[in-house]
């Protein structure tokens, strides 16, 4: 399997990147307040509860990381399979039924003094909806910025998105106690195809047209701040489609984020542990870590507007999880990249 682990450091902008995600938040929020027309005209360019204008600015984000994938080297996934493994197992053993009893704990007892019970269930509805959809796409970003290994890293979302098809609606049905669940599967495909496929795609036909490994390695260094641009503007739109909910309800935004937070760094120091026990190479247990940890809210945010409603506590709860996901996120790139010699640098048997 290609070597990604010696790639550039970070340079400056990628270190200052938790400030320039400050400021996206922030002018987000205020054009959403000072412009909502143009706000509203983009949360109108949507198919299948997919907002197309995020959906282009993800797909930069991922297109990067996608040169860097050698489909000669997808073989050698087996050769190292502990990082799959890890992955698939905290995603849906642990990941779902450990948000469900944070979200119940929180919310049905530790927050029952400030929040209405008929409130409470809506906003362990959504929080359920959010553990039980790993991540798609951002895992790219965060795992190019820990240097991860971008073979492997698709072969895990891949994994994972095939999963998701048959095991999402189950997963979310039983923990909420119902019998049906209407999951948006179009969504679920369409997501798939905007945020994996194609840019896949791109980047083997890139590949091919720049033919030499040095020049596929000057041509990635040369769009590498594209995901970060990509990233910064998701960031001021989401923000800007939600600045009005996030002002109006600080205090039960905060109380949201607290079991998010927790389940958060509690999923990744799981899934990190393991890979490290396991003597996962760093370059495949950093984004292996990050899947888990990270969430597909596209989809989260989809289902709770379908099951609940636009301006439901279920809706409420799956958008906190886009405000707590990205500082949470660079934290533990951050940490990852800080742990990096504790890890194997070489696979074994590669």
């Amino acid at each position: 399997m290609s070597d990604t682990s010696a790639a550039a450091p970070m340079g400056r902008f990628e270190r200052l990147l938790s400030l320039w995600v400050a400021l996206a938040m922030a002018v987000g929020i205020a054009i959403g307040s000072l412009a909502p027309g143009a706000v509203a005209a983009i949360a109108e360019v949507e198919v299948a509860s997919i907002n197309l204008v995020v959906a282009v600015l993800i797909w930069a984000m991922v297109y990067p990381m996608m040169v860097s994938v050698d489909f000669g080297a997808v073989a050698g996934v087996a050769r190292q399979p502990e990082g799959l493994l890890v992955t698939l197992v905290v995603n849906w053993l642990i990941k779902p039924f450990t948000m469900a009893l944070l979200a119940v704990l929180f919310f049905e007892h530790l927050f029952a003094p400030w929040i209405a019970p008929e409130d409470a269930m809506q906003y362990i509805a959504g929080l359920i909806l959010l553990g039980a959809a790993p991540c798609t796409a951002m895992v790219f970003v965060w795992s190019q910025l820990t240097r991860g290994d971008a073979t492997y890293t698709l072969v895990q979302v891949s994994v994972n998105d095939l999963i998701m098809v048959v095991a999402f609606a189950p997963i979310v049905a039983l923990l909420l106690g119902v019998t049906e669940i209407a999951v948006p599967r179009d969504t679920l495909v369409l997501a798939t195809v905007l945020y994996v496929v194609l840019p896949l795609l791109a980047g083997l036909l890139t590949r091919r047209a720049l033919g030499s490994e040095v020049a596929i390695s000057a041509f990635t260094a040369r769009i590498k701040p594209l995901s970060m641009t990509g990233l910064i503007a998701t960031v001021a739109i989401l923000f800007g489609l939600q600045g009005g909910t996030i002002l109006s309800r600080p205090g039960v935004i905060a109380l949201i984020a607290v079991p998010i937070v927790i389940q958060s760094y509690g999923i990744f120091a799981l899934a990190y542990g393991a890979a490290w026990f396991l003597r996962v190479p760093h370059r495949i247990a950093a984004p292996c870590a990050m899947i888990g940890t990270s969430n597909f809210f596209e989809l989260a945010v989809a289902v709770a507007i379908s099951l609940f409603g636009l301006n439901s506590g279920a809706a409420l709860a799956t958008v906190v999880g886009v405000l707590v996901e990205v500082p949470v996120m660079l934290s533990l790139v951050a940490f990852a990249n800080r742990t990096r010699s504790r890890f194997p640098e070489a696979e074994r048997g590669a």
